[in-house]
């Protein structure tokens, strides 16, 4: 280090007073803030858990260099600038990378025994040495921005999070083991396809039949479990104290949520994102928004560049490890830099309710501790853009509006979304997160909550996303959907007597019902289809190997699993904003065809590429806020 860099970067060493003036009457002093604006942020304190140097910096009341110089005063500390003047990589080895993400520190500058430590809560740094203990290096605090303050802990200790990233999950409940055997998933695949091309060529008839009893068996199991829940959903009482819930001023101290929002290769969104993100009425300076992208994603990268980004949205950019690139291994490393207590995930494309925050926190104080998590309801903006559109938001307004309530009201395990998720923090930690390895890794943290005893519940509160409306992303979207369910049954499937005890038989059948005849109801469906060859005139093979009547039992179910996925439809889009889809309800059948082919390049993965993320690609079709679009509140049962 020259003597020149020492002159420059010479730390004036915080006084040891014990008491400083308050940070509202430096900045009012210097001219920085009015009288009003601090008695406002004062006020605002009084109900917010966030100091008031962010309270200022949020609500547009200071600026944050002000508030960053106004802090080094109080504290009689060095400002620095750890952009202009970064860390040294071989500082790293001062202090662990864990005592840094807890107390937001990364080390900036050593002097002989003294190592100066870059922290935003000067007031907190006694916390700190206290963790070292005595036999620590003498630790001395700079003051500096908390943006550039995770920044270069990513920078100094990305490599070893991004590791733990990865493998957070214990073993023996991730699918990441499959890893190392690619070879052996080969050999069994070819295996099964050679066993059943012999089979075919033995007795055709027979193979053929044995396949249409499991597909009818999965149909029933998927045909049961649909019709339970929409019994359940439509004998519900209407009488909701949710729906209930008035945006005013919450009688309880707010707590600070943190949202993740991951992105890749995304050229156009942030802009539109932020502008919906900014429509949230929760107060920002409690709203920890963390946009999260790869490292080499330099399109995301440069279209950031060129947005202007409000305090409360912060960005992480996940390092490289091998090639695994995945959106529960950047909500694992994005994790670590969030500070709030309910942790939340969006995204690209989500336009959240205004008061989404304000619902989520109220219930979480309500609720007992074993409500881990709330998963709100999704609905798409864009279901007048072409027939796909339409059948997807028709299909997932059955989902979300009739048979996943139903399911929530059964008692059964609910598979979780991959957005409008917000957890208690201290639970997810407590399961150790997401399996990186896992592409629906919302459905099987879903599992692994209903297995060590928590709860999810469903939250009235709608996000808006927009529906796939182009067949070839659709295909490749549910692909990766029906690969991560396959994923996921395998998984939990371990040790069956186990997921028995942990679940109970009610939940675990259930649990069969969601995710392996879901599967396979995709992919057995060009055998039900077969049912048509009669109308034809030609005879069936079940017809031939076991007879007439169990031949038409077969077509019964099918024709009822049809009306009641109809049936189902019709219900949830009889509200007032999705009654124009009505009359294409009866197109579903046509619109379930391109499922099959999903389903298959699903098992071509699932065999040969388990971890390959299949991206989705946003902002094809226009925003709903520009269209007129009436929305309908989450609130309102379908009538």
């Amino acid at each position: 280090m020259s003597n020149l860099r020492l002159s420059l970067r010479e730390p004036r060493f915080a006084g040891s007073a014990p008491l400083h003036r308050p940070l509202g009457q430096i900045l009012l002093e210097a001219g920085k803030i009015a009288r009003g604006d601090l008695n406002h942020a004062l006020n605002l304190q009084t109900h917010v858990d966030a100091p008031l140097g962010e309270i200022l910096i949020a609500e547009g009341l200071a600026d944050r260099a002000d508030v960053l110089a106004a802090l080094s005063r109080q504290h009689n500390a060095q400002l620095a600038d750890l952009d202009a003047d970064p860390p040294e990589a071989r500082l790293a080895a001062h202090l662990p990378a864990a005592l840094c993400l807890e107390h937001g520190v990364v080390p900036w500058m050593s002097i002989g025994d003294t190592l100066l430590v870059a922290t935003a809560q000067p007031n907190l740094f006694d916390h700190l040495r206290t963790c070292m203990g005595p036999d620590g290096p003498r630790l001395l605090p700079v003051v500096a921005d908390e943006r550039q303050i995770k920044s270069h802990i990513s920078r100094l200790y990305g490599p070893e999070l991004a590791l733990k990233a990865a493998t957070h999950v214990p073993a023996a409940e991730s699918c990441r083991s499959w890893e190392i055997a690619p070879g052996r998933r080969r050999i069994w695949a070819a295996g099964l396809i050679g066993l059943g091309l012999l089979a075919l060529a033995a007795s055709p008839l027979w193979t053929l039949t044995l396949a249409m009893l499991w597909a009818v068996m999965t149909l029933l199991a998927s045909f049961v479990l649909k019709a339970a829940a929409f019994w359940a959903q439509i004998n519900h009482s209407q009488a909701d104290e949710s729906n209930s819930f008035e945006n005013r001023q919450l009688p309880f101290r707010m707590p600070r949520v943190s949202v993740l929002v991951p992105l890749l290769r995304e050229k156009e969104i942030a802009g539109v994102l932020i502008e919906r993100l900014s429509r949230l009425t929760y107060p920002k300076s409690l709203l920890n928004v963390v946009l999260v992208l790869e490292a080499e994603d330099e399109v995301t990268r440069a279209t950031l560049a060129r947005t202007d980004l409000p305090p409360w949205i912060s960005v992480i950019e996940v390092p490289a490890a091998n090639s695994l690139t995945t959106k529960p291994r950047a909500l694992n490393y994005a994790l670590d830099f969030c500070e709030g207590s309910i942790i939340g995930v969006w995204d690209a494309e989500d336009s959240p309710e205004p008061d989404q925050i304000e619902r989520v926190v109220t219930r979480f104080e309500n609720a007992g501790p074993r409500v881990a998590c709330l998963q709100g309801v999704l609905d798409y903006y864009n279901s007048r853009a072409n027939w796909l559109s339409r059948c997807f938001t028709i299909e997932y307004a059955a989902w979300w509006r009739v048979i996943l309530p139903g399911i929530a009201k059964l008692g059964l395990v609910i598979p979780l979304g991959g957005t409008t998720l917000f957890f208690r923090r201290e639970v997810l930690e407590k399961l150790c997160r997401w399996d990186a390895h896992n592409v629906t890794e919302d459905a099987d943290l879903g599992v692994r909550l209903a297995r060590h005893g928590y709860i999810t519940e469903l939250l009235p509160t709608v996000t808006y996303e927009e529906a796939n409306c182009r067949a070839w992303p659709w295909i490749k979207q549910r692909s990766r959907w029906l690969k991560g369910f396959l994923i996921t049954w395998c998984v939990h499937m371990r040790r069956p007597g186990q997921l028995v005890r942990d679940l109970g038989w009610k939940r675990f059948w259930g649990l069969q019902a969601l995710l392996l005849a879901g599967f396979c109801q995709f992919a057995f469906a060009p055998l039900l289809w077969s049912f048509w060859l009669i109308l034809a005139g030609l005879q069936h093979p079940v017809e031939a190997t076991m007879g007439a009547p169990v031949l038409w039992a077969m077509v019964c179910l099918f024709i009822l699993a049809e009306t009641l996925n109809i049936g189902l439809a019709m219900v949830a889009v009889s509200g007032k904003a999705h009654r124009h889809l009505m009359i294409w309800t009866f197109t579903l059948p046509l619109y379930f065809t391109l499922g099959a082919a999903a389903a298959f390049k699903a098992l071509h993965e699932f065999v040969v590429s388990p971890f390959f993320w299949d991206k989705t690609q946003h902002g094809v079709t226009p925003d709903p806020d520009t269209d007129g679009v009436p929305r309908e509140g989450p609130g309102v049962r379908p009538s």
